[in-house]
């Protein structure tokens, strides 16, 4: 197993976003309790699990049912071959914004959270997530929930529409893309969406993106109750937390970012944390070449009083 975690992303089918410093920063200690309050399919679970030993402990959560059963699969493997010195695991399906219901108050030796969407989300067109192949508009991290994509762009009016482009995809052309969704309804498809957001949106030679990026962050961050959801976190976090106590959140877009940096900020104000990172951590050249998804992600640290 090299150190820079090769043979585990092998293993895992993906190399985590900023492992490392992650991993660094948590400052894993045998025998406590963590949680990965995103297990995607184990990456993060399994840099963590192999550190705590056979009195460790590790709680993870996910909205997804289906990476929930791949992590766990990998996990056991792995434990079978490590056999005594593997830690107790506890997977739990749903929300992070329940953290406090999974372990008592003072109890926990680290919290991490990697955000965003997966790989394997985003590359299965039948979730709804990307405009890359095209699918129907659902974006559920967790299949089970309610509302879909399709609900959204569908059924609700004109001016609410714009109002959360605007909100959470900070879509300067959230009004004339809304509108020209409205004309297009009924709009079922991540390509018909993308298509009209594309020609409503008139994008310049210099746009970076893809003009409709912005409106599907939008949409799959208010289906998804993301920023609330992210907010329940960081309120939750210093009460789980032990005495130094470690708080490591990786975030994709400004949105996130922000809310982290002034709940950690906050915090620390309050005298309840110690501010690890006074300004965010970024992937290096190689990372970033490995892994583009890296370039846009932040980690902040902090740990508790």
């Amino acid at each position: 197993m090299g150190a820079d975690g090769k043979t585990e992303a092998t293993r895992f089918g993906h190399l985590p976003v900023l492992l490392q410093p992650a991993i660094d920063f948590l400052a894993i200690r045998r025998g406590e309790t963590y949680i990965d309050a995103t297990v995607g399919l184990g990456g993060h679970s399994f840099e963590i699990a192999k550190r705590l030993g056979r009195q460790g402990h590790l709680i993870g959560f996910d909205k997804d049912p289906k990476a929930l059963e791949i992590a766990a699969k990998r996990l056991s493997e792995i434990a079978a071959e490590v056999k005594t010195d593997w830690p107790k695991i506890t997977l739990l399906h749903g929300s992070f914004r329940r953290l406090a219901e999974a372990a008592a108050p003072g109890t926990v030796s680290g919290v991490l959270a990697d955000l965003g969407v997966s790989s394997m989300q985003f590359q299965d067109a039948a979730r709804g997530f990307s405009f890359q192949a095209d699918g129907f508009l659902d974006m559920r991290m967790d299949p089970q929930a309610e509302l879909t994509a399709y609900q959204v762009v569908n059924q609700l009016d004109e001016p609410t529409l714009a109002d959360l482009i605007y909100e959470f995809g900070e879509e300067r052309r959230s009004r004339r893309i809304a509108r020209a969704i409205v004309r297009a309804r009924p709009v079922t498809t991540t390509a018909e969406l993308a298509r009209v957001v594309a020609a409503a949106a008139r994008p310049v030679k210099s746009e970076r993106i893809h003009p409709a990026t912005l409106t599907f962050q939008a949409l799959r961050i208010y289906v998804n109750r993301e920023l609330d959801d992210l907010k329940a976190l960081t309120e939750s976090a210093p009460w789980v937390l032990a005495r130094a106590g470690r708080l490591v959140i990786i975030s994709f877009h400004s949105l996130e970012d922000r809310i982290v940096k002034d709940a950690m900020r906050e915090g620390a104000r309050q005298g309840l944390y110690e501010l690890l990172t006074r300004k965010p951590v970024v992937a290096g050249e190689q990372e970033v070449a490995e892994n583009p998804r890296s370039r846009s992600a932040k980690l902040r640290a902090a740990a508790r009083l």
